[in-house]
């Protein structure tokens, strides 16, 4: 039986190198307090010896852990994954993230913390004595929970703080959110719609309103009245289903409806088949998200594109960067609008 290669680790660098663990730490890291003769012997030995530095041994030094932590909702994450209904915010987290971290010679790692938990500071105090990160993605809602916030500030931790744009410590990102929603109902506005329902989401997400301001900007831009068009869910599919039915009730309904999520526009997809209605003939529909279930409707569905894996990237990289608080803040990352089939003029005569 073959015998199993024995792995070589940073001990084995020092052995043939004959110098410290730490000297080849500091080699590893790049630290600038080593002799370029030295630096020239261990570097030979990790050479000769095939040595591919860990995460351990990048960490002797005592200066960074590399190690990048994001943060997402327990309760709404636990919740997508077990209706396994198409969604991939984690997924694309992780394409974002764990490839730019790579990059940099970093490792990133997402744990989930319920943001309504009383013992939330404990619950991530526990994480952040474990691993000692050197920087910290917050997600929301938990970008905009004050507890926690506050803990990763008070422990001199770096964090970017995703979908938020209050003033405090961190680095605030947005989607663009409210361009986004812009450029959605001016596509609807140039196809001749006048009459725009909007399907906002949770009011615990300040995105939300974001969303619904830009909607509300560009129709009145647009000198079109708003007043009875907007209906709000909590991003699920059955709070699509109720406020599309509300809005399809009114007197005068909307000849176009942007969902500000995926689950509401398809719930509302579903509303306007049980009335009867042809999408995009009677009925123009977007979405916010455009996670790979849209692409399946029948039709096809016009969605905003949630730059999810660049946003995360970007946070990576100024996280990484020690000058990243120095930013202009805060720090937009902008998606785009994907036209498909559920987006067309309106009917004649509305």
């Amino acid at each position: 039986m073959a015998r199993r290669r024995q792995s070589i680790t940073i001990k084995h660098v020092a052995a043939d190198a004959g110098v410290s663990l730490q000297t080849v730490s500091r080699v590893i890291n790049n630290e600038p307090n080593v002799r370029p003769a030295m630096k020239e012997r261990v570097q030979a030995s990790i050479d000769k010896l095939g040595y591919v530095p860990s995460i351990a041994a990048q960490r002797m030094s005592g200066s960074r852990s590399y190690l990048i932590l994001a943060i997402n909702d327990r309760e709404r994450t636990i919740a997508d994954w077990t209706a396994r209904q198409g969604g991939d915010w984690v997924d694309q987290m992780l394409l974002g993230g764990m490839l730019t971290a790579s990059e940099h010679g970093y490792r990133m790692l997402i744990e989930l913390v319920d943001t309504h938990d009383d013992h939330v500071e404990r619950e991530l105090g526990a994480a952040l004595s474990a691993l000692h990160p050197d920087g910290v993605v917050l997600t929301p809602p938990h970008s905009e929970n004050s507890q926690i916030t506050g803990l990763l500030a008070e422990r001199g931790i770096r964090f970017a703080r995703i979908g938020s744009k209050e003033p405090g410590p961190g680095i605030a990102m947005t989607m663009d959110d409210d361009g986004a929603a812009e450029e959605a109902t001016r596509h609807l506005l140039e196809l001749g719609h006048t009459r725009i329902g909007f399907i906002a989401g949770s009011e615990e997400y300040s995105l939300s309103d974001w969303r619904k301001a830009g909607w509300e900007r560009t129709m009145g831009e647009a000198g079109l009245d708003c007043d009875d068009l907007c209906v709000r869910g909590d991003f699920g599919f059955d709070s699509g289903l109720a406020a599309a039915r509300k809005l399809l009730a009114l007197d005068a309904p909307p000849t176009a409806i942007i969902g500000s999520s995926d689950q509401m526009t398809l719930a509302t997809l579903e509303v306007a088949h049980e009335q009867g209605l042809e999408v995009p003939r009677d009925l123009s529909l977007i979405s916010f998200d455009n996670t790979p279930i849209v692409r399946f409707s029948n039709p096809k569905l016009t969605a905003i594109d949630q730059p999810i894996a660049k946003t995360i990237a970007r946070a990576v990289e100024l996280l990484i960067d020690r000058d990243g608080d120095e930013v202009e803040q805060p720090v937009v990352v902008s998606g785009e609008l994907v036209v498909r089939q559920s987006t067309a003029a309106p009917p004649s005569g509305t």
